[in-house]
C-alpha cells in the first residue's frame, strides 16, 4: 500500500478517500493513494465528517481535537491532520 503521508514533529497529514452511508464504519482499503474510508453517516449537515473525525481519533487513539480536515470539507478526497501520531500508526490502520 502506498499511502500519501507527510509526518513532521507533531503529526501526521496524510489523504482520506471517503465513501458515505456505508453498512458500517471502516477501513476498506487504499484509493489513488488515499486512506480509503467507509462511513456509516450520511454525508448531510457534517454528519460523515464528524463520524471520520470520531473514528480516527478512536482508531489512532488521540483525541478528537487532534483530529482536523485541512482540504475537502464537502466532498469526497479530503486532507486530513491529526496530532500526536506518526504516519507508522496510520500504515498500520490502513492494514487493518
Amino acid at each position: 500500500m502506498a499511502l500519501r503521508i507527510t509526518e513532521d514533529g507533531d503529526g501526521v497529514t496524510f489523504e482520506v478517500r471517503v465513501v458515505p452511508r456505508a453498512s458500517r464504519t471502516a477501513v476498506a482499503g487504499e484509493h489513488d493513494g488515499a486512506l480509503k474510508v467507509a462511513i456509516a453517516a450520511p454525508p448531510v449537515d457534517g454528519a460523515a465528517n464528524a463520524a471520520l473525525v470520531a473514528w480516527l481519533a478512536d482508531a489512532l487513539d488521540v483525541p478528537k481535537r487532534a483530529v482536523s480536515i485541512v482540504r475537502g470539507e464537502t466532498g469526497r478526497s479530503k486532507v486530513v491532520r491529526v496530532l500526536g501520531t506518526t504516519s507508522d500508526a496510520v500504515i498500520a490502520l490502513a492494514q487493518g
